[in-house]
């Protein structure tokens, strides 16, 4: 029997149009062979907490590159919350500033990764944190 391949959403939440990043991700984790579902720009949280729970995904990864993470991001783990998904591990990527990514982690982030950061490394954790029966 085949193992399930490990199922990642990538979203970006909010106003913010830059999604080059996002997508460099996406592609990495494709080619890890991962399935992964991109939601495109410009989504609002109950799309992406919707999409979530719909997509039965592993992983949520989040992409902020407009300084609006600290706002969204806890509408998103909220909304995850009120619809008791807690089986999905949320990751979050893009410009954010040192001294907030503890404030992430305590919201329930698994990680943060910071401009930078190898799509390898990033491969790397998922697959590490995330066992597929």
């Amino acid at each position: 029997m085949e193992q399930r391949k490990i199922r990642v959403l990538i979203a970006k939440v909010g106003l913010d149009g830059h999604d080059r990043g996002a997508k460099v991700v996406a592609r990495a984790l494709k080619d890890a062979g991962m399935e992964v579902i991109y939601t495109g720009i410009r989504q609002t949280v109950d799309q992406v907490v919707s999409a979530t729970i719909q997509e039965d995904v592993d992983v949520l990864g989040l992409s902020f590159l407009s300084g609006d993470h600290m706002v969204l991001l806890p509408k998103v783990i909220k909304g995850l919350k009120a619809h008791r998904v807690e089986d999905v591990m949320v990751v979050v990527g893009g410009i954010i500033l040192q001294r907030q990514v503890q404030a992430l982690i305590e919201m329930g982030v698994e990680k943060v990764f910071l401009p930078g950061t190898p799509p390898d490394r990033i491969v790397e954790l998922i697959r590490e944190s995330v066992q597929r029966p």
